[in-house]
């Protein structure tokens, strides 16, 4: 049957059927029968349920597979109400999956991954076996290391790999109701975060909200006292949630985050070896209209390229390749010589004396 959407919901600001038609709608798909202000209460929590269902399965579900899903699937009513209330909040802050493929772009062979499926991804993976040996799955961590490295790309895999909701939180958006609201802002953020269930929530720039307070104002020190007061709080809580912060200068971060106590790991996240860039390189090259192409050759000349980096150079080539398709009017395809007429316009990020700075860094902070 086709459904009037013809009513208002003030509270959810979505449309809803008229209660008639929504009981007879919810009794031809799951059997059940509600009487009609029922049935137009639970509405809006079948549509949430609607881009829950989505969301985790990566295509649009539709309205009836999502109300037999939603009416079948809870022990109550009321148990339903309630995972509504956590698609709603999820909802409200942003989350989205990850698709699980994004962990195999990052190469075996790069450090960060290998702290990262030990100490984080396999306690919470295994937990029956975590607890018989006592291991407690970190709950909040801090990856550092220079510009463009894959910090944030690291975090989206821990939520693909985990496949948990992908929740960021930026320091401009808390600043978005000016600074004296900051702490404020961070507060009420972090309070929501403790009721998300399976969920990466990550904070990048995290020295703009954490920075040392030795020298701070007045208003910066009160909002690294608030995040001092928040990280315990959301590492008690009895839900599923990983909180990930992301730092290029963490020599600027307050001394009391980086004692133990707070964040369970510090993971250095620095340049590539020779097969992690070899690793994201045939992964760009992958999607482009490729010949031939000396692979080895050319990630052979581009040891100080980050992710970032090898990321703009294929912009660059694709845009070079596509321009020249246009010109011509035949195909094009890239090769060794493409890549060796573009290369010397892309500055790498990466230079020795970053490189010696992040080796200091890694010396005096990392801890896992």
């Amino acid at each position: 049957m086709e459904l009037d959407m013809n009513v208002k919901n003030p509270e959810h600001n979505i449309n809803v059927p008229n209660p008639e038609h929504c009981a007879s709608f919810i009794y031809d798909c799951s059997g059940r029968k509600f009487e009609p202000e029922i049935a137009e209460e639970i509405w809006g929590d079948i549509l949430r349920h609607k881009w829950f269902l989505s969301e985790r399965l990566g295509r649009d579900v539709g309205i009836k597979v999502a109300c037999l899903d939603f009416i079948e699937n809870a022990d109550t009513l009321q148990t339903g109400l309630e995972n509504s209330e956590q698609v709603f909040l999820l909802k409200e802050m942003g989350a989205h999956m990850v698709d699980r493929s994004v962990w195999d772009t990052i190469s075996d062979s790069q450090p960060p991954k290998q702290i990262v499926n030990k100490q984080i991804v396999l306690p919470l993976t295994e937990p029956k076996l975590a607890a018989k040996h006592g291991v407690k799955p970190p709950r909040a961590i801090i990856f550092f290391g220079p510009p463009g490295t894959g910090k944030t790309h690291f975090v989206r895999a821990i939520a693909g790999i985990l496949q948990w909701w992908f929740v960021e939180i930026s320091p401009s958006v808390l600043m978005a109701d000016g600074a004296d609201l900051v702490g404020s802002s961070l507060k009420k953020f972090m309070e929501k975060a403790r009721n998300l269930e399976e969920a990466v929530i990550f904070i990048d720039e995290f020295e703009e909200i954490a920075g040392s307070r030795e020298q701070a104002s007045r208003i910066d020190k009160s909002i690294t006292n608030e995040f001092l007061k928040q990280v315990p709080l959301l590492k008690r809580s009895a839900r599923k949630s990983l909180l990930v912060c992301a730092t290029n200068y963490i020599r600027e971060l307050d001394s009391a985050l980086l004692r133990p106590g707070r964040f369970d790991c510090i993971i250095p996240v620095g340049g590539l070896d020779e097969q992690g860039r070899k690793t994201i390189f045939m992964h760009y090259l992958s999607k482009t209209n490729r010949g031939d192409v000396d692979i080895d050759a050319i990630v052979s000349m581009i040891p100080f390229f980050t992710p970032a980096d090898i990321e703009y150079l294929f912009q660059k080539v694709t845009q070079f390749a596509f321009e020249k398709e246009y010109q011509v009017g035949k195909d094009y395809k890239i090769c060794t010589d493409t890549f060796m007429e573009l290369l010397p316009s892309v500055r790498p990020t990466l230079t020795d004396e970053i490189i010696a700075e992040f080796q200091q860094d890694c010396d005096e902070y990392t801890r896992f």
